[in-house]
């Protein structure tokens, strides 16, 4: 490693003097810092985009798995849905039940995620101090730390919010008639 003022050539004259030396010698591979710290975080930065496009395709996965949950349970619980709207219920209340048990299962995710992302990004902080340097954010940022949660279970109650509003074109009769 040799260090040089700026604007100097330093890996010629570092050339010229090796051959100086010895002509049989031949440096290989020489280049500058600002080089060598691209060439090592270079696949650092393409990790994190895969690692970012698998995040985005998971979230798309677990929203249409919670729909599908969602939409399950209304098409099992139409005949007690049927009855509360034949009793009287209103569409919000029909609403909210379906939508409070989507909920549940957001805040119970969203708590257990942010439990293994934080002990996850300590263990991946305190296994290299390079990792925290691939990206521009830091592991206790409050985007990072309240936003993607957020985003998280706001795409989550979307998703629930879906099958809950067919909760509400439950014909009563129809429903009642099944059983």
């Amino acid at each position: 490693m040799v260090r040089a003022a700026p604007g100097v050539d330093a890996i010629g004259a570092l050339r010229r003097e090796i051959s100086a030396m010895d002509a049989n010698i031949a440096p290989f591979n020489a280049r500058g810092m600002p080089d060598q710290i691209e060439q090592f975080m270079a696949p650092l930065r393409m990790a994190s985009w895969t690692y970012g496009l698998v995040g985005v395709f998971g979230l798309v996965l677990a929203s249409v798995g919670l729909a599908g949950v969602t939409a399950y349970t209304v098409t099992r619980r139409g005949h007690e849905i049927g009855i509360r709207i034949a009793l009287g219920a209103r569409s919000n209340d029909v609403l909210g039940l379906v939508m409070k048990e989507g909920a549940v299962l957001v805040t119970v995710g969203t708590i257990i995620g942010m439990a293994g992302a934080w002990a996850g990004a300590r263990l991946l902080s305190a296994m290299s101090s390079t990792v925290g340097n691939v990206t521009s954010t830091s592991t206790s940022d409050p985007v990072v730390l309240f936003g993607a949660p957020l985003l998280l279970a706001s795409l989550a109650l979307a998703a629930c919010y879906v099958p809950a509003r067919k909760s509400l074109h439950i014909d009563p009769v129809v429903a009642l008639r099944q059983e």
